[in-house]
Order: C-alpha cells, then structure tokens, then sequence
C-alpha cells in the first residue's frame, strides 16, 4: 500500500478490524519511510449496480455519493461519522441483496430518508426537503407536523 504522505510502498499493517457491516476491513497501518500512520479499507467488489434515474438516466450506484448525501443532512449535528457509516453500510447491503442490477433512484431516496428519520429529524428534514423538493415553507411546516403525529418530536 502506497504512503499519502511520501508515496513510498512500503507500509505495515498495525491493526485490522471487521466493520461493522462485516464486508469491510479497516487497517491502521505505518509507512516504513516516514513513520506516519493513515488508515486504509478494504471492500469487497461487488457487481456493479445502476441507478435509474427520474429522467430514465442510467448511473453506476455510488457509496461515495450516498454517504455525501448523508453527510451534508447531517452536517451540524450531533450524530457521528461511525453512525452515518454504518447506516451507508445497511443501505447498500439491502439494495444489493435484492439482487438487481438496476435500482430506481426513488427507492435509494426512501431508504435514506427511513434511516434518517430514526437517525436525527433535522437531518431528516434537511434531506426530505431536497428529495421531496419542498417549495415553500408550508411544506416544511406539514412534514414536521407529520413527524410529531407519529410521536417523533
């Protein structure tokens, strides 16, 4: 594994550790060269997934921009980055179980939306009005009195 720091090669595993979602190695590891540490994953390549979007575009699925759209919902707010991760992580392993190679976008949308509505409603709201595309305030206003119906605020 090449060093970020001084792109030498040689490195040592320090530790490795089985996340969460238990298709994902996490290793500490130590440049031989200049002694720092960085931390790299190991993943299983999985096969490659479509995205249909609204438009009928096609895109290949991206665990990159899941967790962006995940980390700005809940950017600002008490919830941790081991949290957002392994709500990533469930969110992919459900969409991948189902055994398509093609996903609509939609599906993706409501997936993120139920772990966020368990996760923190500010992030919640935050994502529902970018997916929902909320136009005014009312819009908000009638998806928070929907989240303390159902006992949630």
């Amino acid at each position: 594994m090449k060093c970020p720091y001084c792109n030498k090669i040689e490195t040592k595993v320090l530790e490795s550790r089985i996340c969460e979602s238990d298709r994902t190695i996490r290793r500490r590891r130590e440049c031989n060269e200049c002694s720092k540490r960085f931390t790299t994953y190991e993943r299983t390549e999985l096969e490659c997934v479509y995205v249909i979007k609204k438009d009928k575009r096609r895109e290949e699925f991206s665990r990159e921009k899941l967790m962006k759209g995940i980390i700005k919902a809940c950017e600002k707010r008490p919830v941790s980055q081991d949290k957002i991760e392994r709500n990533v992580d469930e969110i992919e392993a459900k969409l991948r179980a189902k055994g398509k190679t093609e996903i609509k976008s939609r599906e993706i949308g409501r997936r993120v939306m139920e772990k966020l509505r368990q996760l923190d409603e500010v992030a919640y709201v935050r994502f529902a009005s970018v997916y929902k595309k909320f136009k005014d305030i009312n819009q908000f206003a009638e998806e928070i009195k929907i989240l303390k119906k159902e006992g949630k605020t």
